[in-house]
């Protein structure tokens, strides 16, 4: 069986699995799922070679942490384990702002350690800048946390370029993630230009647009009544007959490919550069076989010339979060 192979997450970073797992399908935001298929596709992933893992404290409430702890918890050598403090909620999941204060990053540090059940956090991303606390003071904090042995590499995540300086200049930093797909490609402009600048990683969320990108939605009754993409800018009313459209020719060119619309637009992203790591998210084996075959898609440059013209940046109709979410992202 085909094994993933690896990439590095920068100039001196670790290598990792070439894609990653997205975890946080696995306990909200995209309907409701089973915890015994989670943990059996995290296990898959990690017999397939897909040992890079995604997830954060705030994936339901917590309780995604504590399903990877429960899914790593006797093959923790074999995992790269990334998950993210910063967004802040409160007792029945409601939004209640960002912290990057260092007692926040200490306590949240702390809590996921347990969660997760392990003794180290191999990548430790702040989820989202604090526009109020001075990202050197942030990133200071986890520099500590790295010298008492509880994480490994620094990460950021949606930071502007800016904000990506300030934070290398206090210490290295490993990794960035942002989101990066045909349909969402801001950070072509000034985030990956300024992470190669600085010799630091990329890893690219939501990789098929939240599951647009797979060709598997045909309108948005489509999507169950708790599956957050229902109240999305991009998946309502015109924005989604419009973006639909655009998926249609995607689909059209890997029909003639030979690989799936989703193995194609994830190729897309593995073809932006060796240092871009991918981590699509899935709760289903079947998917997940199915991203791990976008590794085995070729794109000759008639091919990327030919994505660039059906999704150039800006194409997608509509923001990549309602409002509120767009306020917390490039800061």
């Amino acid at each position: 069986m085909f094994e993933v192979g690896k990439r590095r997450l920068g100039s001196n970073g670790p290598e990792v699995s070439a894609i990653g797992l997205g975890c946080m399908g696995m306990s909200e935001f995209y309907g409701s799922g089973s915890d015994q298929e989670s943990i059996a596709t995290i296990h898959h992933a990690l017999e397939r070679g897909v040992t890079f893992l995604d997830t954060a404290d705030m994936y339901g409430w917590g309780k995604n942490e504590e399903l990877v702890g429960r899914a790593i918890a006797d093959r923790r050598e074999k995992i790269f384990l990334a998950t993210k403090f910063g967004n802040v909620r409160g007792p029945a999941g409601e939004f209640l702002g960002v912290r990057g204060d260092p007692e926040y990053v200490r306590s949240a540090c702390d809590a996921s350690l347990k969660r997760l059940n392990v003794e180290v956090i191999d990548l430790y991303y702040q989820h989202r800048v604090d526009t109020k606390v001075p990202i050197e003071e942030t990133v200071g904090e986890m520099v500590r946390l790295k010298e008492e042995g509880k994480i490994r590499f620094l990460g950021l995540s949606e930071a502007a370029p800016e904000t990506i300086r300030r934070a290398a200049a206090v210490h290295p930093i490993t990794a960035v993630q942002t989101e990066l797909s045909l349909w969402s490609r801001d950070a072509e402009a000034e985030v990956i230009p300024t992470v190669r600048e600085l010799g630091i990683g990329y890893v690219a969320y939501s990789p098929l647009g939240r599951g647009f990108l797979s060709g598997r939605f045909r309108s948005p009754d489509d999507f169950p009544d708790d599956d957050f993409r229902k109240f999305h800018p991009r998946f309502q009313g015109d924005n989604f007959k419009k973006n639909i459209q655009l998926v249609r020719e995607v689909e059209e060119m890997a029909k003639a490919k030979g690989c799936t619309t989703a193995q194609l637009a994830l190729a897309w992203v593995l073809a932006q550069g060796d240092d871009i790591v991918p981590i699509p998210g899935t709760k289903h084996i079947r998917y997940l076989d199915e991203n791990i075959g976008a590794l085995d898609v070729t794109l000759s440059a008639d091919d990327l010339k030919q994505l660039d013209e059906i999704l150039p940046p800006g194409a997608a109709a509509g923001e990549r979060y309602h409002a509120r979410g767009m306020e917390t992202v490039n800061r």
